[in-house]
């Protein structure tokens, strides 16, 4: 079983930064996919920012020049560094995987956390 651990939200004023950390644990065989999404209260869950399995990163328009996805492929972690947050970056973050095994895929999501910015 694949399990993901979110860890480093919390609160911050507008202006400020947060790092988010995300460890993959269990069987995982190939990755599609890694990255984190969010969900603000009333909203669908949207991306935030993923490596794909071509090593390129997809942004959202809101957060480019902001945000930036870094890895540990060793560890099998992916970090969030979000800076210069706005009120608007409140949500639920959570980490995502999509793996692969033979002809399947799997997805596989942390248990969120929540990040909140006063302004």
């Amino acid at each position: 079983q694949v399990q993901l651990v979110e860890s480093g939200g919390g609160l911050v004023q507008a202006g400020g930064s947060l790092r988010l950390s995300c460890a993959a644990s269990g069987s995982i065989f190939s990755i599609n996919a890694m990255g984190w999404y969010r969900q603000a209260p009333g909203k669908q869950r949207e991306l935030v920012a993923a490596f794909t399995s071509d090593d390129s990163t997809n942004y959202a328009d809101s957060v480019k020049g902001r945000f930036t996805i870094s890895r540990d492929d060793a560890k099998i972690s992916v970090y969030l560094q979000m800076n210069n947050m706005k009120a608007e970056d409140t949500a639920v973050y959570y980490c995502y995987l999509l793996a692969s095994l033979e002809a399947y895929e799997y997805e596989y999501w942390g248990q969120g956390t929540q990040v909140t910015v006063s302004s």
